[in-house]
């Protein structure tokens, strides 16, 4: 879901920079990690066919689950009557099995399957087909009521390009994004994503009921009361920047979401969401707005380190002042705010930033070269 990133980063905060988004570049920020989709499964095989589960699953010569299957239909390629192929849990009836071609043979993994989902599998789109067009088509199975198949429409969008998902709006049931986001039992991924196209939808809509209707969706879930986790928060912020640009910065900014009283983990989410209108939202929130949002991070100790690699990356030298004062402030007790701070100063071309440099070599030189050496290795926050 990214755009490629302007401004100097230098190696020295490499391994920071990409610790925490890179993970996510091309694909949906709030969908946690998705697997393979059965379309990409499918037509990565060599060989589709459908079977009938025998026996009991039990552990390879690799210690993964196998289970002996009877073919029962090909779909694509041939095989024998009978296949023994790895599986995630013992299967009982059919399943869907994938053969793909290695060089002592063909390796076959199973996935149970009803005829639900058999026939949801075989008319999936093409994989090479164009993302946007493939997206249409899974949007009417997003929360069906056959688990597997709301799992895998989830799980291509939660791997498509952001690009893509936003071509593809006009896909979306805006009655049904609305309820799903306010749903208390939703799924807490899926509810991030929902929020992210709740917002995709209200931008691109050409109705005001329907965008008000929406943008009242998401604000009222933004509102809602919310356990110590609030998974799926970061999405519907995001989905608020997507529906209302620049000023949805000012609704956070009165919701208290920048003040350091505000709740840790909704911090650590709006900063995600921050980050996300950085990458994709270019075209509609200056990227200048998005970098000084982030600084307004900088004073709240759960978030600190990470806004300060941010800005790094973003380029933002205009907080060199305010980012040198947290060596001695939240840096003071925290070596990851004293890692980031040496980082970013070593990275600004600021005469300023080799200004607080030597102001903090000299006042402690070993602790300044222990940050330094922090910066340069490839550690992640614990």
């Amino acid at each position: 879901m990214a755009r490629p990133v302007a401004g100097r980063i230098v190696p020295l905060l490499f391994s920071l920079v990409l610790g925490a988004w890179s993970e996510q570049i091309e694909a949906c920020p709030f969908c946690g990690v998705v697997g393979e989709s059965l379309a990409m499964r499918r037509d990565a095989a060599d060989i589709v066919a459908i079977g009938a589960a025998q026996g009991t699953a039990t552990p390879g010569p690799d210690r993964f689950l196998e289970q002996a299957f009877t073919i029962e239909q090909m779909l694509r390629g041939e095989a024998p009557a009978d296949v023994r192929g790895r599986v995630d849990g013992p299967v009982i009836g059919t399943a869907i099995l994938f053969g793909v071609s290695a060089g002592d043979g063909v390796r076959w993994s199973a996935l149970a399957a009803n005829e639900a989902l058999l026939g949801y599998a075989v008319a999936a789109p093409a994989t090479s087909l164009p993302a946007a067009e493939r997206l249409r088509w899974f949007a009417r199975w997003l929360e069906h009521p056959e688990p597997a198949i709301a799992a895998d429409a989830f799980t291509e969008f939660g791997l498509a390009p952001f690009d893509a998902v936003r071509a593809a709006a006009d896909a979306f049931d805006p009655a049904m994004l609305a309820a799903w986001i306010g749903e208390p039992g939703i799924d807490a991924r899926r509810r991030g994503f929902y929020g992210l196209a709740t917002g995709i939808v209200a931008a691109h809509s050409a109705d005001d009921a329907t965008r008000n209707r929406l943008h009242e969706a998401l604000e009222a879930a933004v509102d809602a009361p919310a356990d110590d986790f609030r998974a799926g928060f970061d999405g519907l912020l995001g989905g608020l920047l997507a529906a209302e640009g620049a000023a949805a910065l000012d609704e956070f900014s009165q919701l208290g979401l920048f003040d350091r009283s505000a709740r840790p983990v909704d911090q650590r989410h709006l900063l995600g969401a921050l980050r996300f209108a950085w990458e994709s939202l270019g075209d509609t929130i200056p990227r200048e707005r998005v970098a000084e949002a982030t600084a307004r991070l900088l004073s709240s100790p759960a978030v600190a380190a990470d806004v300060v690699i941010d800005l790094a990356r973003y380029g933002a030298w205009k907080q060199v002042d305010d980012v040198a004062g947290l060596w001695e402030t939240l840096g003071h007790d925290d070596p990851l705010v004293r890692r980031a701070v040496a980082g970013y100063l070593a990275a600004c071309p600021l005469p300023a930033a080799r200004s607080h440099l030597e102001q903090l070599r000299a006042a402690d030189p070993g602790r300044l070269e222990a940050a330094l050496e922090a910066a340069r290795s490839p550690l992640s926050r614990p």
